[in-house]
């Protein structure tokens, strides 16, 4: 069976590395598949979900921030601030950011602010449907 080598890591740790059979991912201009021996391929990557389609058919899925991805025929990597197993997604924390993300947002006094706010906003909805993603393949 054709495998590729998976490596998702954030700015703490390693979140999984393994063989799969196929990965799906949110890439900067739409949705990304990549099975073994794909193009070389460098490339941002929008907050959403990360599907690792195991060897055995299981799938194993990560929650990504934004990032960066990188693909050799033999290996994918993704390198993002913050990455978050499926299993460890929080409902509650999720809901709880992405309010304090929509007050931040009404309470902007600067572009900056403004800016800063909208895109935690990005994030914390991308990590809810994430989560709802997640809790539907479980």
């Amino acid at each position: 069976m054709n495998t590729i080598q998976v490596d998702v890591v954030s700015a703490e740790e390693s979140i999984f590395s393994g063989e799969a059979r196929f990965v799906a991912l949110p890439g900067e201009a739409g949705e990304l598949g990549i099975l073994p021996k794909h193009t070389p391929l460098i490339t941002r990557i929008k907050p959403g979900s990360v599907r690792i389609e195991l060897p055995n058919g299981d799938e194993e899925f990560v929650f990504v921030a934004g990032g960066i991805l990188e693909v050799q025929p033999d290996r994918v990597t993704v390198l993002s601030d913050t990455a978050i197993r499926g299993k460890d997604l929080d409902d509650q924390k999720a809901e709880e950011a992405r309010k304090a993300a929509e007050e931040a947002l009404k309470n902007a006094k600067s572009d900056v602010d403004l800016a800063r706010a909208q895109s935690e906003l990005a994030v914390m909805a991308a990590q809810i449907a994430a989560l709802r993603k997640f809790r539907q393949k479980r």
